[in-house]
């Protein structure tokens, strides 16, 4: 019997009513850097939402591009209903991809049912619960107890169209069409359908989508910690201890680190054999063009930032870095979604000889909203190679089997 007749067979016995979603079936070791779309069920601190993935909370600010540095912003209390993105490692557990560093320790009323659908926004379903901690029976839950909350995610070589990208996992909602979710994440409809393997652009509340977000790669050492960073377009990400701080755009795709601005301790972030810290550089106007001399970020290692000083003769000098809008931590969820502004103009040039300095995060923005960081439309996501969610991990082993 081939796959595919083995895949469309399982589809006809199991319920029709049941949501799918995107499975990516692997073999190895290997992980990504992976993005869940999340939305709170009530208020929760950021430190919080990053106890309950797991997650670093300066990381769940960057991602969200939210002021890091708020007073106390870790513990700022984020409202019930706001959807966010969460930073998260997709790894190959069970010959399929998923995050497994999720725990969860029931409390009293909670059932698989309630923990699927209301502490984790429909991300897993009770089905996948009870199979990832060997439930047999449901109804008896322990307070308590830890169970691994297994929650989806796709890698897909961290490419869309052969250039970079990060996966989010998104939670399809009441109303929500194919349309609309490409329309929010500036992406087509056509490509949704080919990430997610679908026969036709129909989505029903509870489907999860797999959305490819256009990122920044990393060229790190393999012994890094941080080898494979991925910063999706338009927001920012936390690494090497807190100490540095990695962004994505604006106005093209090449990753730009700078210190933090956490108050940290950090080691050395200079370049040898220069006056120039991580993130500065010269420029020097010369008749061919312009001498760039810059520090650049190359990595964590054993403890260590890893500075790279480097040299390029460009056709003109660049001005000051344009960084990402960042947004204040919402206290209230917005009703409507408004687009960033757009980026200060460049600077022309720069004087000869000047050393052009890390600039500093943009200040918050007053009243911008973070694309799909309300609860009114949601973020949009694609949707992957679709089964039937209660049966993820079945599935997921019988496809890989099969391919393998």
């Amino acid at each position: 019997m081939s796959i595919s007749t083995l895949f469309l067979l399982l589809l006809s016995v199991l319920p029709f009513s049941v949501c799918k979603t995107t499975i990516e079936p692997c073999s190895g070791s290997d992980s990504c850097p992976a993005l869940l779309g999340y939305t709170l069920y009530t208020d929760l601190k950021v430190s919080e939402v990053a106890a309950l993935f797991r997650a670093d909370p300066y990381s769940i600010l960057a991602t969200n591009a939210f002021n890091l540095t708020a007073p106390d912003a870790a513990h700022r209390i984020l409202p019930a209903g706001l959807f966010i993105r969460v930073p998260t490692v997709c790894a190959c557990s069970d010959g399929i991809r998923k995050s497994v560093t999720t725990r969860y320790t029931t409390r009293p009323a909670d059932t698989l049912a309630s923990i699927a659908t209301n502490i984790f926004s429909g991300l897993a379903s009770a089905d996948q619960i009870r199979q990832a901690n060997a439930i047999t029976d449901p109804s008896t839950l322990d307070v308590g107890q830890t169970l691994v909350i297994p929650l989806p995610c796709t890698c897909f070589n961290s490419t869309d169209n052969f250039l970079p990208a990060v996966y989010m996992s998104y939670v399809v909602r009441d109303g929500e069409s194919v349309q609309g979710i490409a329309a929010t994440y500036s992406t087509t409809v056509a490509d949704i359908m080919n990430v997610n393997a679908m026969g036709n652009p129909t989505v029903h509340p509870g489907d999860i989508l797999a959305i490819p977000l256009p990122g920044c790669p990393s060229i790190f050492p393999k012994f890094a910690s941080d080898n494979g960073l991925l910063v999706a377009n338009g927001t920012y990400t936390i690494t090497a201890g807190n100490c540095v701080q990695c962004s994505c755009g604006p106005g093209n795709l090449n990753l730009y680190c700078n210190p933090a601005p956490m108050a940290v301790s950090c080691s050395s972030m200079q370049c040898r054999n220069s006056n120039l810290m991580l993130g500065n550089m010269t420029a020097q106007p010369t008749s061919a063009g312009c001498n760039i001399t810059s520090c650049s970020y190359g990595g964590f290692v054993n403890g260590t930032i890893v500075t790279t000083l480097s040299t390029s003769l460009q056709p003109r000098c660049p001005g000051v870095h344009q960084f990402p809008p960042v947004i204040e931590i919402p206290t209230t969820v917005l009703h409507e979604t408004s687009e960033f502004p757009p980026a200060p103009s460049p600077i022309s040039g720069a004087e000869p000889g000047v050393v052009i300095p890390a600039p500093r995060s943009p200040l918050p923005g007053k009243g911008l909203a973070f694309p799909g960081a309300t609860t009114a439309t949601g973020p949009a996501a694609p949707a992957g190679s679709t089964s039937n969610a209660p049966s993820l991990i079945r599935l997921g082993q019988l496809l890989a089997r099969g391919i393998s």
